[in-house]
């Protein structure tokens, strides 16, 4: 399984170096890396229909746990058919769709990297592999739907959608964390089984909001929906890779997959079934208002998304069965509406709905597969698209709550209002009369209508023949996700029951809907009045505040003044460590030692004093930098009482050398200027004084610690015998420490060489000047 991970990474690779040589007729090649896949997960269809499961483990970062843990199921199974096989269609249409593109290699690159992030994702049995993948997909998308990079709402879009579905991986890396520490393994399998202590832990709302976070930002649901409908800049390719079949529903998967691990709670089921109901209404509605046959698809899909976030939300043997038939009938229709509306844009250079009619009669074969996806779309039999809304409401109506009624009433008028996005997307621009200027529309070329053609017939061949599918994908889901999972039975008649009723109702009441709303552009410009209150807007506001506080703290915290900075530093540091020093100190002074002072350190420590004070309060910038120097020597006079010449030595000849060159760039300087106010000095005083006291502090909270001598006899017993020097401290610098040595002098010179460059240029230009 890595493998199959890995050659979409591979060959995005060799694209970027071979890729000019398949831009042409030969970019059709490229299509078979993802077929190839696809049979290759083909052939674990009958094991894991049996019941089998494919493991696959590397080690990565076994310390932490982190692996690379691959597991083949019935859930990825399907995902990994999806992204492969629709993959396939995809990468074929693109070869005619961008035909002769300047950057079609890159394009395939990007492609390839998604699929294999995308596998790596529905594969990964380790949550922080998992992760990774989570994060590639975003990157990958960011480049897809950025692919125009001219235009600049693509850059936007692509932009919004890193940043919303980037967010959300922050939130979803949080959580991993979490949960693995609760579990004690990363590795979903293994959490399985401890779903019960999960669910009792007191992180777990924690864990589990920061995984909604994750799920609802990259899924696309209120109300971080508004990244989808933007998105819808990228080229049709990637709209019907990334947004029907594969990325947005990354999100559902980590729901799905995680159910048995964090399902069964109140706060799981109550939270999936809010979102998902908003989600699922809010988008379906918003498709009444639409224009752009992108922007219909996108908010039908947002909607369909919730519908799975719904169910999963449910919780139920019933609705977990409907959510995995549905993920397979919403992507086999979506995929097919968007490849269809590619065809149109391609062909009359327009997605205006308003402005299509009577396309049938120059493009026949995407009119057929249109009206097939808008017919599965709308449930209607004999589609696969009735199966899977069949369940939906047989969930509802057998869900054991007082709610059953009402969440039955809603999921009726989602899924009419999904189904009249259908049909205006699906059938609209094919019926009627043929607009003037359109008649000279071209034929499609085959690799741009077979694709959208195969997927609608193959959602009316799983429709009739539901058990190609009954014990090969859906029931493995089931499995993967619900112990002890009973058999599943699909078939299209049931006989005359409420459900079916309902069915027919959403059928009629869609047709009813479509014949008496029209949309039109009056439509859309209404909906518009209302953006200043939509969760975008208000997203965007948020931004421009956080924007302006940024701003307001930079100009007051990093206004360009050191003395500002410094300030800053201190006092952040000061109430810091004095918080964690108020009651932790363990220091005891001796004021008996004073007694054993001499004259020596006395007087000492009277000139230091002394020569602090001038410093501070001369006039003159010589005469502080001499009271330095004096402040310095006495340092060194300390060293020497205390038997430490080596010392003394080296802070003399620092301090000589500071003095010097202070004393050479102060020399031809102005005396002090007054260049604060009284208040402005008196509160560095108190910073200052605040700051010496809590060195004081620390120097004698470290003294009264207990002395590991353990290093230091180390280094005095070893300095002769191991490097032949006496002198303990040199020895340490040059050969215990010599690398580290070595790289500090290494640094010192790469300043030096650039000071030296900067004053050559400067004296250069200088010379310049002059001439």
């Amino acid at each position: 399984m890595l493998i199959a991970i890995l050659i979409g990474f591979v060959f995005a690779l060799f694209l970027a170096f071979a890729g000019k040589y398949l831009k042409g007729k030969l970019s059709i090649l490229i299509s078979l890396i993802p077929l190839g896949l696809f049979v290759y997960f083909l052939q674990y269809i009958p094991s894991i229909s049996e019941g089998k499961l494919l493991v696959e483990n590397h080690q990565w970062i076994p310390s932490f746990g982190v692996n690379l843990n691959f597991r083949l199921d019935g859930l990825a199974l399907l995902f990994s058919l999806m992204i492969t096989g629709i993959g396939t269609l995809v990468f074929a249409y693109t070869s005619s769709y961008l035909k002769n593109h300047i950057y079609l290699d890159r394009f395939y690159a990007y492609l390839l990297v998604f699929m294999g992030a995308m596998l790596g994702l529905v594969l990964s049995d380790n949550l922080i592999t998992l992760f990774v993948f989570w994060e590639l997909t975003s990157i990958s998308s960011f480049f897809l739907i950025g692919f125009n990079n001219t235009n600049p709402d693509s850059r936007r879009s692509a932009q919004t959608a890193l940043a919303v579905t980037g967010i959300g991986g922050l939130l979803f890396l949080a959580g991993a964390l979490i949960l693995g520490n609760i579990a004690g393994t990363y590795q979903i399998s293994e959490m399985i089984p401890l779903s019960e202590m999960i669910g009792q832990n007191a992180h777990y709302v924690l864990a589990v909001a920061l995984i909604f976070g994750a799920a609802f930002t990259k899924s696309a649901q209120f109300p971080f929906h508004f990244w989808l409908p933007g998105a819808m800049k990228a080229p049709t390719p990637v709209s019907t890779y990334l947004h029907s079949a594969t990325m947005v529903k990354a999100g559902i998967y980590l729901l799905f997959r995680l159910s048995p691990v964090l399902g069964g709670q109140a706060f799981w089921n109550t939270t999936l079934l809010i979102v998902g109901a908003v989600t699922m209404f809010y988008a379906a509605f918003h498709t009444l208002f639409r224009t752009d046959l992108k922007g219909v698809l996108a908010y039908s899909t947002i909607a369909a998304l919730g519908i799975l976030t719904f169910l999963i939300g449910l919780g139920t043997h019933e609705a977990l069965l409907a959510a995995g038939v549905f993920i397979l009938v919403h992507a086999l229709y979506k995929a097919t509406l968007f490849l269809m509306t590619g065809a149109i844009d391609l062909g009359t250079k327009t997605r205006d709905v308003t402005a299509l009619s009577g396309l049938r009669k120059v493009m026949l074969p995407i009119a057929v597969a249109g009206i097939l996806a808008a017919i599965s779309n709308a449930g209607i039999p004999p589609s696969v698209g009735f199966l899977g809304k069949d369940l939906i409401y047989e969930s509802t109506l057998h869900f054991d709550h007082s709610s059953a009624i009402f969440l039955t009433i809603l999921a009726v008028a989602t899924n009419v209002l999904i189904a009249y996005a259908g049909y205006v997307a699906g059938v609209k621009p094919f019926i009627g009369k043929l607009p003037t200027g359109m008649e000279n529309v071209d034929f499609p070329p085959l690799l741009i209508w077979l694709p959208p053609v195969l997927l609608a017939v193959l959602g009316f061949v799983f429709g009739i023949f539901p058990g190609l599918i009954q014990e090969s994908l859906i029931k493995p889901i089931l499995t993967s996700v619900v112990q002890n999972a009973s058999d599943v039975h699909l078939k299209l008649w049931h006989g005359f029951t409420p459900i079916l009723g309902l069915s027919v109702l959403t059928i009629s009441l869609g047709l009813l809907l479509y014949f008496l709303w029209k949309p039109t552009k009056s439509k859309e410009d209404f909906i518009e009045r209302f953006e200043r209150i939509s969760p975008k807007s208000i997203l965007e506001n948020l931004a421009i505040l956080f924007e302006r506080g940024s701003d307001l703290w930079t100009r007051i915290f990093q206004n360009g003044y050191l003395r500002n900075y410094i300030s800053v530093i201190i006092i952040f540091l000061v109430g810091l460590v004095s918080v964690t020093l108020l009651k932790n100190t363990t220091y005891n002074i001796d004021y008996s030692s004073f007694s054993r002072l001499t004259v020596y350190e006395v007087v000492t420590l009277v000139i230091m004093i002394l020569s602090i004070g001038f410093a501070v309060f001369t006039k003159s910038r010589l005469a502080a930098v001499a009271a330095t120097g004096v402040m310095g020597y006495s340092i060194c006079l300390f060293f020497v009482f205390y038997s430490a010449p080596d010392l003394a030595m080296t802070q003399f000849t620092i301090d000589t050398l500071t003095v010097i060159l202070f004393v050479l760039v102060l020399y031809k300087l102005p005396k002090y200027l007054k260049l604060s106010d009284y208040k402005t000095r008196v509160k560095d005083a108190v910073i200052s004084t605040a700051f010496g006291g809590l060195i004081t502090i620390l120097a004698l909270e470290v003294l009264a610690q207990p002395v590991n001598e353990e290093i230091s006899n180390y280094y005095a017993e070893n300095s002769y015998i191991l490097a032949h020097g006496k002198n303990v401290v040199n020895v340490i610098l040059v050969d215990f420490r010599g690398t580290d040595t070595m790289v500090e002098i290494s640094v010192l010179t790469i300043a030096a060489i650039g000071v030296f460059g900067l004053l050559k240029l400067r004296l250069k230009s200088s010379e310049r000047k002059q001439k």
